[in-house]
């Protein structure tokens, strides 16, 4: 059966590296959705005020197609000047690039089984509830894979 989101399907433009546009060879949203919630690290990539790029690791859990993540600083600052972000997994082997606008959620409706996903992935992950997290639902993906790539390459547009 086919993941309604690869409906949404389609080759990136990465124009000299010799992308097929054959259908043949595109990865399933299901690879992507299992990379998702597999890894332990994320990478987001912000823009600061000054326009100055900062890419730094955090925890986080994918839960019904977004990232739930915390965290402060200058990851937080930067989300309230420019909410428009990149995240990237940590293999450069097993490729998903997300892309969109991040936003907090304090709704306890969507807090707590974040909070129950958060505590079974980093025990001893203090089980009290939180107050926020931030949320990115992709608008843009991408994934491949390095052993058959270009073949693989795929990008979703998801609104």
């Amino acid at each position: 059966m086919t993941n309604p989101m690869d409906e949404n399907r389609r080759r990136p433009s990465m124009k000299d590296y010799g992308i097929s546009q054959s259908e043949q060879g595109l990865m399933s949203w299901d690879w992507v959705d299992e990379q998702m919630a597999k890894s332990r690290n994320y990478w987001i990539c912000s823009t600061r005020p000054d326009g100055r790029p900062h890419a730094a690791p955090v925890w986080g859990v994918w839960h019904e197609g977004a990232l739930y993540f915390g965290t402060g600083s200058q990851k937080a600052r930067n989300f309230a000047h420019q909410p428009e972000i990149v995240v990237h997994l940590e293999s450069g082997d097993d490729t998903v690039i997300m892309e969109g606008k991040v936003v907090e959620t304090r709704d306890p409706e969507r807090i707590a089984p974040v909070d129950k996903l958060y505590a079974a992935k980093y025990p001893p992950f203090d089980p009290t509830p939180s107050e926020m997290y931030f949320v990115l639902r992709p608008h843009t993906a991408f994934a491949w894979t390095e052993q058959d790539f270009p073949n693989t390459a795929t990008r979703w547009d998801l609104g």
